[in-house]
């Protein structure tokens, strides 16, 4: 269904409220005697190669969209075989294997020859390219008994190793767009105590594609280190750098941090910053706009910024607390993230748009009995997802204009045994990606299929809509799980809760 412009909905609701006050109070209260519905969703776990687990990503950003327009999911899952490696676990010592999901279809990716597992955690393109990281079967001899890393990239099933920079021996891949372009980080052989990515040695920003293989991107002015975060359909890439040795006070990184974006044209562009010593922009639409968390002067508040070359920097407002900041960006404009009330004591949802030249806020809530929700995805019908920020990982929303907050748990169709704990992503379709725990704290990946007109004929679908503030709860109570080990060889890149939402205890 289209949805009508803004500003048409502006001038009516003005036209409305001079003209109309009596009817408009009558479908006020009409609206509150009918409550917003949402749609019932199917379930699909995607299973394992005979493991316990799979898993979707590593990140709560768009950085990698695990599934794409099409309905195409891309992750990887546990093998029974235990990791060769026990003090560097590619994951949660199982050996993983990277895997694609497309209509009820599990599809083995492979991994490098003589390597031995691999991970589609970079995203997935439109066209269904998948980028990841997996093992090729050496160890780095830099890092005593460290099993070599390489960003890789899967095209019609077939895995490519994307190689390294500057003669280094590990990288990373984390986002692929429609044309094969890939961004991440790789290593050099230069030594470096404050690495952005393995601990001893100087990491760096690539771009990868065909004709020109892996090139460095350089850093920002005073830096040494960076690493490649996004990339849009324009070929432009976002990421991080350092930008002078002066510590970062809450950074995820040891040193002062910025962002930057990097194009044909204009090479690598610092964003700017609000003040403090980190600013680290979480995602990219192909409007040219960036969206993400900046500490101001002390390092003390964190707010949230949008970006585009117009308009440069521009801070989307002070919290009523001490930190707030923006995670998602669709191709509307429309900015989600998270934002602390007075005192610290609960975080909302916030939702922000461009109305009239200004930006304006809307507080999406939080679920009852939450104290900690944020929004981490938006898809072009402005359907916001996220997911309990407390560290818990209690639950995940879903939230529609017109609607409250729901958790996703009470639109799931039938007993699944599994409690979906944590969201990923959304896409145009309204298809969720979301990480689900069973009664054993055991991860699962897994797809949430909306029963709505994009997706008739789905013979387990219930097509009629439920009022959420009447839906039974999930199915399975939350377990915590806390077991992957600290030694884990995948790279959990930073993402926006890190500048203050995790403080709240």
């Amino acid at each position: 269904m289209k949805r009508m412009k803004r500003s048409s909905v502006v001038a009516m609701t003005l036209f409305s409220a001079v003209v109309l006050s009596r009817p408009l109070a009558a479908q006020s209260k009409a609206k509150q005697d009918h409550p917003h519905q949402y749609h019932h969703y199917q379930l699909i776990d995607v299973g394992t190669f005979g493991g316990p687990q799979s898993f979707l990503g590593n990140n709560d950003s768009n950085a990698a969209t695990v599934v794409n327009q099409q309905g195409t999911l891309a992750g990887f899952a546990d093998t029974p075989m235990p990791d060769p490696f026990p003090s560097f676990c590619f994951g949660d010592c199982y050996v993983e294997h990277a895997f694609q999901w497309r209509k009820g279809v599990r599809t083995y990716l492979g991994v490098l020859a003589d390597g031995v597992s691999s991970a589609a955690d970079g995203g997935i393109s439109d066209r269904g390219l998948i980028a990841g990281h997996a093992e090729n079967g050496e160890v780095d001899p830099l890092i005593p008994g460290f099993p070599e890393i390489r960003a890789v990239l899967w095209e019609n099933g077939v895995i490519r190793d994307l190689g390294t920079l500057s003669g280094g021996y590990e990288s990373y891949s984390a986002a692929v767009n429609n044309q094969g372009q890939v961004v991440g980080v790789s290593e050099n052989t230069i030594p470096d105590a404050n690495s952005m990515f393995l601990p001893g040695y100087q990491s760096r920003a690539f771009l990868w594609d065909k004709q020109r293989g892996m090139r460095d991107l350089g850093t920002l002015s005073g830096g040494t280190d960076a690493m490649g975060a996004l990339i849009n359909e324009a070929g432009q890439v976002v990421g991080w750098s350092y930008t002078s040795s002066a510590q970062s006070l809450n950074c995820p990184f040891p040193l002062t941090t910025g962002s930057f974006i990097w194009d044909k044209k204009h090479g690598m562009t610092d964003l700017g910053s609000l003040g403090g010593t980190c600013t680290l922009a979480q995602d990219l639409n192909n409007r040219d706009q960036v969206v993400g968390s900046g500490y101001l002067a002390g390092d003390q508040v964190s707010h949230p910024f949008v970006w585009d070359r117009a308009s440069g920097l521009t801070d989307l407002g002070k919290s009523g607390g001490s930190y707030s900041g923006a995670s998602a960006i669709n191709q509307n404009g429309e900015v989600v993230g998270g934002m602390s009330l007075p005192s610290d004591l609960q975080i909302d949802a916030i939702l922000w748009r461009k109305t009239r030249g200004k930006w304006q806020s809307t507080d999406l809530g939080t679920i009852e009995g939450s104290g900690c929700t944020w929004g981490l995805s938006i898809n072009a019908s402005g359907q916001v997802v996220g997911d309990d920020c407390s560290g818990n990982g209690a639950f995940a929303f879903l939230w529609e204009e017109g609607g409250s907050m729901v958790d996703l748990n009470t639109l799931v169709l039938f007993a699944s045994g599994i409690h979906i704990n944590g969201v990923i992503t959304i896409n145009d379709r309204g298809e969720i990606a979301v990480s689900a725990l069973d009664a054993n704290g055991n991860s699962h990946a897994v797809m949430l299929i909306p029963c709505d007109e994009n997706h008739t004929g789905i013979e387990s679908c219930d097509y009629n809509l439920v009022d959420a503030s009447a839906a039974p709860q999930g199915p399975a109570p939350y377990v915590p799980r806390t077991e992957r080990p600290p030694q884990s060889r995948r790279t959990n890149r930073p993402h926006l809760r890190d500048l203050g939402a995790s403080q709240q205890n």
